[in-house]
């Protein structure tokens, strides 16, 4: 028996599956800036990729603790989503299929770990001020209001 290949993340054969995590603290939202392209440097919900043998919602637990040093509970999945970039020659340069989930914080002290620069709680008015994609405002929002 062969070993597992482990799938290029860059110019991927196929979509790879992910999972985000959307976690409330009163007014504020747990974020990641991003040490990895794609979004490197950007502010967003903390995540990454389903690992071989592992559940969407075991995944969605270890990615936030490996990330911020957070323990969560997923409380429910809000959408599945695709995250596709294409190069300037139009190939496809990433492409994730996301399982995005509301978490709840049960323990754990915030730091910033993995593949991540930093780790914060930013309320809601302060995200403006920060480098996070529109569209991800915009969900934070729309799960803020239907949680």
């Amino acid at each position: 028996m062969s070993p597992v290949k482990s799938m290029e993340r860059e110019y991927p054969e196929a979509p790879i599956a992910g999972v985000a995590a959307t976690i409330f603290s009163g007014d504020s939202v747990l974020l990641v800036r991003r040490g990895n392209e794609p979004a490197k440097g950007k502010w967003g919900l903390p995540g990454g990729v389903i690992e071989l043998g592992e559940t969407v919602e075991e995944a969605v637990v270890r990615e936030v603790k490996e990330e911020t040093g957070i323990d969560v509970r997923p409380i429910r999945l809000i959408t599945a989503l695709d995250s596709i970039v294409r190069d300037d020659e139009g190939r496809i340069r990433f492409h994730y299929v996301i399982f995005e989930y509301l978490c709840e914080a049960t323990g754990g002290a915030l730091n910033a770990s993995s593949d991540v620069q930093d780790a914060r709680w930013f309320t809601f008015n302060s995200i403006d001020a920060i480098d996070i994609l529109p569209w991800t405002r915009r969900f934070i929002e729309r799960v803020k209001k239907g949680q």
